[in-house]
């Protein structure tokens, strides 16, 4: 069954937080798909993934390049899985994918201070419910370890 996590944005930046997600996506030896509905937000983490760390980077692609379907991380701005990823990240109030149950995790990360992303986030929380998904909800401790929260 779907598992959809709900990551709550208050202290730490999307930058900070999503590499080691896909990090740990990929150690279990999945693939993922972020997406967002701003072309903008994704270039610049096509540009983060290749530097944010000084010893390592994250393979990936975006939706433009011609050997997306081959990537292990896929950044995009619909809602297709062209790389057969088995967890979806969403970013940006980008929509709850037509096709959940076809993926192991949805991954909703959403900023704290945006009053559209909360309602959003609220929104897509009651959405899954009714669907009879497993929802959690984390947030970020003092530590900047992510704790369930429900």
């Amino acid at each position: 069954m779907t598992e959809v996590l709900f990551y709550h944005l208050q202290d730490r930046p999307l930058d900070g937080v999503l590499p080691q997600l896909l990090e740990k996506t990929l150690e279990r030896g999945w693939c993922a798909a972020v997406q967002s509905p701003s072309e903008e937000r994704l270039d610049a983490l096509d540009a983060l993934l290749w530097t944010y760390r000084s010893e390592s980077f994250l393979p990936h692609a975006t939706w433009r390049d011609t050997n997306a379907p081959g990537q292990p991380v896929l950044l995009s701005m619909d809602a297709e899985n062209v790389n057969g990823a088995q967890v979806r990240f969403l970013l940006d109030l980008a929509p709850l994918p037509p096709d959940m149950e076809t993926y192991a995790r949805i991954v909703l990360i959403f900023d704290g201070e945006d009053d559209a992303a909360l309602a959003s986030a609220r929104a897509a929380w009651a959405a899954v419910k009714v669907q009879g998904l497993e929802a959690t909800y984390w947030q970020c401790d003092e530590a900047g370890r992510w704790q369930r929260k429900a």
